[in-house]
């Protein structure tokens, strides 16, 4: 592996889903001097409109490597994303809503640190969010932590005294304080997909937890979102 120090920080693996949070997560490991490399997983979302801008994200962010894996996920169902099971419209719950995908990010992060080994990389990337975000539980911060160690005892970079950091630099961030980064970064919002449930023209619906949490984020942050919206979407006081 190359050496790497704080002025050569080496290449750093990005799980690149396409939505805001990935794609300021990846913009602030570039902006750390790393080399990006990113995975996408085609997992057969409902929302496969955020594989486009995955793909976009990462040519305008300059990414060395791109990965696209297929994984289709729908053959296990058991979430609205992979399932013929309707996106919930009606605003923030308490309880884990049916978009939540089973060990989703469990399983993105084993594959990603395969990809990390493969490339050279001590450093990953991931854009989990433990305050304004809708209850998952493979977004919360033991779990990142137990990851790490389960990547440094079941790997040879592990093992031979080389483990991964894994970097979740927006975990305590709102998502104002999101979309604020994003402006810092000069990242144009509409570059990243957050709709659970695309419009047949198109446009991101506003209804759904991920449009509600994103659009909330802008607003509380004073900013604007410059992903359109379907006219239909509801104010964020209903």
């Amino acid at each position: 592996m190359t050496s790497q120090t704080s002025e050569n920080p080496g290449p750093a693996v990005v799980l690149l889903s396409g939505g805001l949070d990935s794609m300021v997560t990846a913009a602030l490991a570039r902006e750390r001097g790393h080399a990006l490399h990113a995975l996408t997983i085609d997992y057969g979302q409902r929302h496969m409109r955020e594989l486009q801008s995955a793909k976009s994200i990462a040519e305008k962010l300059g990414v060395e490597r791109h990965v696209e894996l297929p994984l289709d996920l729908r053959r296990f169902g058991g979430s609205a994303l992979t399932a013929d099971i309707d996106v919930p419209k009606t605003g923030v719950g308490n309880d884990i809503p049916v978009t939540y995908v089973p060990a989703r990010n469990l399983v993105f992060l084993a594959l990603t640190t395969a990809f990390a080994e493969t490339s050279g990389s001590r450093d990953i990337f991931i854009g989990v969010n433990a305050l304004d975000y809708s209850g998952y539980p493979d977004c919360r911060p033991e779990f990142i932590a137990s990851f790490a160690e389960t990547a440094r005892l079941g790997t040879k970079q592990g093992v031979e005294g080389e483990p991964f950091s894994i970097h979740a630099p927006l975990q305590h961030m709102s998502k104002a304080d999101i979309a604020r980064e994003c402006h810092r970064l000069a990242l144009d919002p509409a570059w990243s997909w957050s709709c659970y449930d695309p419009t047949p023209e198109g446009t991101a619906c506003g209804a759904c937890d991920s449009c509600r949490l994103r659009r909330k984020g802008f607003e509380d942050a004073g900013l604007v979102d410059t992903t359109v919206y379907s006219t239909d979407a509801p104010t964020l006081t209903e």
